[in-house]
């Protein structure tokens, strides 16, 4: 299977823990309608450019439309994009196609467009149910807005609807953060996304922490949040499929699925990234990632040339490391599928480390798939780690 990805680099403003690349109107000086119509230009030719490459012309399973604030577009403008991905591309009948949404840039109205257009999975990047939480991530949307909007997206036909929540934020407590897990869940999703605030560089958050304006919670303390998600949502009939990522039956997200099965990923937009796995034009598999400007991406494809900032090859080690670190995080490793494709028996290779890890409870191995337990999650980092020196 293979996906392909849209990177909408608008948002009202940058959230203070965000670091993907954005766009605000603010920091366009009045041109942001203009900006817009130049992105769209360029993205149409950017899609046009990459189908012509025959490497490219495989059955795509899902469609993301991510950013940024995707949600910002007209229902037209995401609709024209799909049109211009069918037009150039194959893509399954039954294809994810999911719209990343701010809850404060919806309302029922839109919604309804946008599944008209082609849309069928909303992820709404909620965060929190506080409104206290809120204005310190700097989110533009009211609590209110999320419970509202959540509830139009399933009056507007959606029944793939996903919630992102974060924990350990300064000052939360076990009792706080369970309230933004029940009201999540009394909204009935499909799916829920939790994750743990981290502090990137670069982002007004870090700025702050360095400054000693905010504090960020104990380890221990993050731990216990963490362990108290998964053991909630297991009770509640989420699977959980990866780390951060819970799950009803059947409705795992298709795309991010992909990028951890190593599968095949197009990127389109300023920032995206793409890899092809044994790319026949280099011989190995690969991985290119664009400029993050969109003034200068509109630039390069306005005059015929593809807004690619860098690029690497991936050597078979690269690939097999990656794939450890990947399945460990997610759904766990195919053994018999990791020998075959490696030719490396990963059982007896790593056989101490898998022994101390089924001893202590923090993985199981399952005929052939060895699998991170919930205790195991919450050393992943650290049990990935101890299979890649």
């Amino acid at each position: 299977m293979a996906s392909l990805y849209l990177h909408i680099p608008f948002c009202e403003h940058k959230c203070i823990y965000c670091d993907f690349y954005s766009v605000a109107p603010t920091e366009t000086g009045g041109n942001y309608e203009s900006l817009t119509g130049r992105f769209l230009s360029a993205l149409r030719k950017e899609i046009d450019v990459r189908s012509a490459d025959a490497r490219f012309q495989v059955v795509y399973d899902t469609v993301f439309f991510g950013g940024g604030t995707p949600s910002l577009l007209s229902p037209s403008n995401i609709g024209e994009i799909l049109e211009t991905l069918n037009r150039n591309f194959s893509i399954r009948k039954n294809a994810e196609i999911t719209l990343e949404t701010n809850p404060g840039t919806v309302d029922l109205r839109k919604l309804s467009e946008f599944r008209q257009v082609g849309v069928n999975r909303i992820s709404f990047g909620v965060q929190s149910f506080y409104e206290d939480d809120l204005r310190f991530l700097t989110r533009i949307h009211t609590s209110k807005e999320a419970v509202e909007n959540v509830r139009n997206a399933y009056h507007a036909g959606f029944d793939n609807v996903s919630i992102d929540l974060i924990f350990s934020l300064p000052g939360q407590n076990i009792e706080r953060w369970a309230s933004n897990l029940r009201q999540a869940v009394a909204l009935e999703p499909a799916h829920l996304s939790c994750y743990s605030l981290i502090v990137e560089p670069n982002t007004q958050l870090h700025r702050m922490v360095q400054a000693k304006q905010v504090s960020t919670l104990p380890a221990e303390e993050d731990a216990n949040l963490y362990e108290f998600t998964m053991e909630y949502l297991s009770a509640q009939g989420f699977e959980q499929y990866e780390v951060s990522n819970f799950a009803k039956f059947g409705y795992r997200s298709r795309h991010n699925s992909n990028y951890w099965n190593h599968s095949n990923y197009l990127g389109f937009g300023p920032s995206a990234h793409s890899f092809w796995s044994h790319d026949e034009a280099v011989g190995c598999s690969s991985r290119w990632w664009n400029i993050a400007n969109v003034v200068e991406y509109a630039h390069r494809l306005g005059h015929g040339h593809m807004p690619v900032q860098g690029e690497e090859q991936l050597s078979g080690q690269q690939l097999m490391e990656e794939e450890i670190f990947l399945g460990l995080r997610s759904d766990g490793i195919d053994v018999a599928g990791f020998r075959k494709k490696y030719a490396w028996d990963f059982l007896v290779h790593h056989s101490s480390t898998i022994k101390g890890l089924l001893e202590d409870n923090l993985a199981s191995l399952s005929g052939q798939r060895l699998r991170l337990t919930s205790k195991g999650y919450l050393l992943c980092d650290e049990i990935c780690r101890s299979f890649l020196t």
